[in-house]
Order: C-alpha cells, then sequence, then structure tokens
C-alpha cells in the first residue's frame, strides 16, 4: 500500500505522519486488498473549534472508499476518520464475500 499524505496551510509533521503511518498500516493488515490512502491533514475556520481536518480516500477494488473528520486535534480526526473507513472496508470485504459465494 502506498500512502500519500498532504499537509494544507499546515506544516508538515514529522510525527503526524509516523501516527497516520501506524494507523493506516493496522488497517492495511486488517484489509490486504487496500491499494493506495491518499491522506489530507488541513485547517479549516470552525467556530466550535473543530477545525483540525482529517481526509483519507482509499484506492480499493470497486469504487473508492473516502472520509472525512474534523475534531480539535489531528490525532483525533484521523483516529475517527480511520474508524469510519474500518467500517466501510468491512462492508465492502462482506460484499466480496457474498459475490464469491454466489459465483
Amino acid at each position: 500500500m502506498t500512502i500519500n499524505i498532504q499537509y494544507i496551510h499546515i506544516p508538515t509533521s514529522k510525527s503526524l505522519n509516523d501516527f497516520i503511518d501506524g494507523d493506516l498500516t493496522k488497517l492495511y493488515n486488517k484489509f490486504p486488498f487496500i491499494i493506495r490512502a491518499d491522506v489530507t491533514v488541513k485547517m479549516e475556520n470552525d467556530q466550535t473549534g473543530n477545525g483540525k481536518v482529517c481526509e483519507i480516500e482509499l484506492s480499493v477494488p470497486g469504487p473508492r472508499i473516502f472520509a472525512k473528520s474534523s475534531e480539535e486535534n489531528f490525532e483525533k480526526a484521523v483516529v475517527n476518520t480511520i474508524n469510519d473507513l474500518d467500517r466501510q472496508l468491512r462492508k465492502r470485504k462482506e460484499k466480496f464475500s457474498k459475490n464469491k459465494k454466489a459465483h
């Protein structure tokens, strides 16, 4: 799996890169059909204080999978985004297994 991380309007962070890599690697170990992860980390103006945004788009067989989360810190946004992707990947995997059994 290839991981591309892009920072928009904020400086690149080695510790955040490592955090994202670690979480995405765990996801890849559960779902080895992931081809690529495109991660965008950015700041948005948000009156509630939840302006730290993480967006992740996964290239997988079939339509791409996308999730986005906005929180008060980037780590929380990454965790929430990856949890959402995990749910979507489980559904995709179930769909694949059902299709294989049908053939």
